[in-house]
């Protein structure tokens, strides 16, 4: 009987973006099939020669067509579960110019923290949304 030692996968480094304007985030749905459908924060995987910060600037360029500025870490998130497995680093952005061009993603919208609900994003997604929503919930106001 033959056995072979798998080799174990390393988690793929993925980056998202939490774009403020007006106290608003701007999130987006995926155009449907594969891991489409599902709302998430916008960005994508990290190349093997970016850090995670030019990740973000060229998947944001791909995927909206827009100019920007990856500012402060805001969390990470380990997601692990068959067949993926992936580290999620996100940033604060800063949309510096462009008029939004939908490529990969079906639709976007501008909702206040208070207004996302945590169940129609991607799973890896979600601590992220629980986190705006917990600190939204820490202050008056939300300064972003």
């Amino acid at each position: 009987m033959k056995t072979s030692k798998e080799s174990p996968v390393l988690p793929l480094r993925v980056v998202a973006a939490v774009i403020e304007q007006g106290g608003k985030i701007l999130i987006a749905r995926r155009k449907e099939g594969g891991i489409g459908g599902d709302w998430e924060f916008p960005g994508g995987r990290v190349r093997e020669n970016e850090t995670p910060e030019q990740g973000l600037e060229r998947e944001l360029k791909e995927e909206l067509d827009i100019e920007t500025s990856a500012g402060g870490f805001f969390c990470s998130v380990e997601y692990r579960s068959e067949p993926v497995s992936l580290d999620l680093l996100v940033y604060r952005v800063f949309r510096l110019s462009g008029a939004i061009t939908l490529t990969d993603h079906e639709e976007i919208a501008w909702v206040l923290p208070r207004e996302l609900d945590e169940t129609v994003f991607s799973e890896p997604d979600r601590p992220v949304v629980r986190l705006l929503k917990e600190l939204v919930e820490g202050t008056s106001q939300y300064n972003g």
